[in-house]
């Protein structure tokens, strides 16, 4: 359980640190461009060796990496800012209940099959999202409904980018990826995420809309380490997890989303209203009938 309790703890690190950038006037861009770099160096010094070789290029999951490091940079954006400008809690509740895209694609494309109490959690994780992001209240002036759509529209993105992203990441480790390859995946798609992130930043800085400062890199530093050593965690426990992935995923995930927002209220204050906080119990009710349901 000790791999769980790191992934609970260093992906809820993640959520916390944008909010952290926020406070130093940090972009999350840049950031996040230089924390996939950290997690290309990083994964590298843990496999002992720079794992892509040529021969990488023609195996079959290299495309999926790619994709996926596509995905990686920007869904980590769109997390990044909805910390920021919405809430940790919010950035957490998207991104974690987006498990029902997997969930809903596994019974497409692999024939699993979700009945009773599972077809009920899928159905209030959708409930929890929206109740989860529903704004506290509208301002006056014509800009309201324009800050309802986004506050409603960015979690959503969060929510869909997320969910694709692990349906992704379950698609090619079930068809393609071995555990000799697994570590040659996942730097794959680190590397492809910081070198789209790097050539967008390099035009940014060149055309003036962001200014480079060293407390870019420091921050992705601090968030690159912990980022890989989260997925780390996470595949740890998948291989040692007392449940089947389909039921240990949702139980990281609920973790995270409890922690995350506890933590939160805390360190940042962050004020929630009674909606919001339905959202929250609803999700973590959703998640564990997605997780436990077939037992109930």
């Amino acid at each position: 359980m000790i791999f769980l309790l790191g992934s609970i703890v260093l992906t809820s690190y993640l959520l916390l640190s944008f909010k952290v950038c926020g406070r130093l006037n940090i972009p999350v861009f840049p950031a996040i461009v230089f924390n996939y770099i950290t997690c290309v160096i990083t994964g590298s010094f843990v496999n002992g060796a720079f794992p892509i070789h040529s021969d990488s290029f023609g195996q079959p999951w290299f495309q999926w990496a790619m994709l996926m490091g596509t995905l990686f940079i920007t869904s980590f954006n769109l997390i990044g800012i909805t910390a920021q400008k919405i809430g940790v809690s919010v950035a957490s509740v998207a991104n974690k209940l987006s498990l029902i895209i997997p969930v809903i694609l596994s019974v497409i494309l692999y024939g699993e099959k979700v009945v009773g109490w599972e077809i009920v959690g899928i159905v209030l994780a959708m409930v929890a999202v929206v109740f989860t992001c529903y704004p506290q209240s509208r301002e006056g002036g014509g800009s309201s409904h324009l800050s309802l759509l986004f506050k409603i529209g960015l979690p959503a993105l969060v929510f869909v980018g997320s969910g694709f992203l692990d349906a992704v990441i379950n698609h090619v480790q079930q068809l393609y990826v071995s555990k000799e390859t697994n570590n040659a995946f996942l730097i794959s798609g680190f590397l492809s995420a910081a070198t789209i992130g790097f050539l967008v930043l390099m035009y940014q800085y060149k055309t003036g809309k962001l200014t480079f400062h060293r407390k870019q890199v420091f921050a992705g530093i601090c968030i690159g380490i912990p980022n890989y050593f989260s997925i780390w965690c996470l595949v740890q426990f998948l291989q040692d997890s007392p449940w089947e992935t389909s039921a240990s995923i949702p139980v990281n995930n609920m973790g995270i989303v409890l922690f995350s927002t506890l933590v939160a209220a805390i360190l940042f204050k962050e004020k929630l209203s009674a909606i919001n906080w339905a959202g929250i119990v609803l999700s973590a009710i959703a998640i564990y009938l997605i997780a436990f349901g077939n037992t109930l």
